[in-house]
């Protein structure tokens, strides 16, 4: 059983690569439903093709879809390409939506970021006090990394 706990937006996930070296011809791969396999269709066309090649069955439960590999099931092919796009869809416009609420919410200043947790003036004033990087970072708690980045936004 392979168990994803990440988002479908993309097909580099670590177990649904580790599913697709597993199964081998005569499997049968269960999905709950198209949008938890893949969120474009060009991806659900990609892993559609990947497993069945292979011949594993591959069932999707919500949608009541099994595939193959056998080309011939027109209507299959199409609901699959149909409700693919439709969750491709569905995904951009909650993106959008949620870029126009940022925009909103920042417009309305309610929306800042995370507020800095160092302390970048102690940084700098410890840095032109003649300590190195790392020592700058030891004596103020934090990582090499932050200290950098408070040099370079000086």
């Amino acid at each position: 059983m392979f168990e994803e706990r990440v988002s479908a937006k993309t097909a580099n996930r670590h177990e649904l690569k580790a599913m697709l070296e597993y199964i081998r011809e005569g499997d049968t791969v269960v999905v709950h439903d198209i949008s938890r396999l893949a969120r474009n269709i060009r991806d659900l066309h990609d892993l559609v093709e990947q497993i069945t090649a292979k011949g594993v069955v591959l069932k999707f439960q919500k949608e009541g879809l099994v595939f193959t590999g056998d080309k011939s099931d027109a209507m299959s092919q199409l609901l699959l390409s149909m409700l693919g796009a439709v969750y491709e869809f569905e995904r951009t416009i909650m993106l959008e939506r949620q870029r126009e609420g940022i925009a909103l919410a920042k417009a309305q200043g309610k929306f800042t970021g995370r507020k800095a947790t160092i302390d970048t003036q102690k940084i700098l004033e410890t840095l032109a006090a003649g300590d190195s990087i790392s020592k700058t970072a030891e004596l103020c708690g934090v990582s090499m990394s932050s200290v950098q980045r408070a040099k370079r936004a000086a």
